[in-house]
C-alpha cells in the first residue's frame, strides 16, 4: 500500500527536492543547467521513496526548469550538473538559444496576462464637452437710416417744421417754436429749447 503522506503539490515536491537535492535543485538565486537525462537518475534515487511519484516528480521537474530563473542560467559558460551538483557537460549552443527564445515568450506571455488582469483605470472622467462658448454678438448699433440734411434757408423755416440743428459732430432733431428775424427758436426733443441761425439748421 501506498503511504497516506504522499507529496501531491508541485511546490511540495519541489521543496522536498531542494532540501534532497540542494546542490542540484537551487531554491533561490541563479540555477545551473541540469544534467540530461537527470529525471531518469532521480527517478532511481527516489525509487523507494514514497512520497512523490514519477508522474508528480516529472511535472515537478518541468516546473523547476521552464521557471525564469532556471532559464535565465542556461546561458554561455554554464556547464550542466547531475543530482549531486557535479558538471558534467558543456552546454549546447542550441540549447542557450532555446531558453532565451522561452524566456522571452514566456515573459511576453505574462506581461500580456498581467495587462488583461490589471483593473483598468477608470477612464477620466471627462468633462462634458461643454458647447463652445457662443460670441454673444454684441447687437449692432441700431444705425439711423442715412439721410443727407442739407444746410436750412431762413425763408425755407416755418413753425412747428421738424428740423435738425448742428449740434456738435450729431445733428439734434426738434421743432421750430419761432423765427425771429435770423434767429430760429427750436425746441429739441430733449425738451430744451435753443435758438440758432439758420445756417446751424439742417433739413
Amino acid at each position: 500500500m501506498e503511504s497516506t503522506d504522499k507529496l501531491t503539490d508541485t511546490n511540495a515536491i519541489l521543496a522536498y527536492l531542494y532540501e534532497t537535492f540542494p546542490l542540484c535543485f537551487i531554491a533561490e538565486g541563479e540555477t545551473k543547467p541540469l544534467k540530461i537525462g537527470l529525471f531518469q537518475d532521480l527517478a532511481e534515487r527516489l525509487a523507494d521513496d514514497s512520497k512523490v511519484s514519477k508522474t508528480q516528480l516529472r511535472v515537478a521537474l518541468r516546473r523547476y526548469t521552464s521557471s525564469w530563473r532556471y532559464l535565465k542560467g542556461v546561458k554561455a559558460g554554464a556547464k550542466r550538473i547531475d543530482l549531486d551538483g557535479n558538471e558534467c557537460a558543456e552546454l549546447e549552443q542550441e540549447h542557450i538559444d532555446h531558453a532565451i527564445l522561452t524566456l522571452k515568450e514566456s515573459q511576453d506571455k505574462a506581461k500580456a496576462k498581467r495587462q488583461a488582469l490589471a483593473p483598468k483605470k477608470p477612464a477620466k472622467k471627462v468633462a462634458p464637452k461643454r458647447a463652445p462658448a457662443v460670441k454673444k454678438e454684441r447687437p449692432a448699433p441700431v444705425v439711423a437710416p442715412v439721410i443727407k440734411l442739407v444746410p436750412a434757408k431762413l425763408e425755407d423755416l416755418k413753425q412747428k417744421q421738424r428740423v435738425n440743428v448742428k449740434l456738435g459732430a450729431t445733428p439734434v432733431p426738434g421743432v421750430v417754436t419761432d423765427i425771429n428775424k435770423e434767429d430760429v427758436l427750436v425746441q429739441l426733443d430733449s425738451g430744451l429749447s435753443i435758438k440758432v441761425r439758420a445756417e446751424h439748421i439742417l433739413l
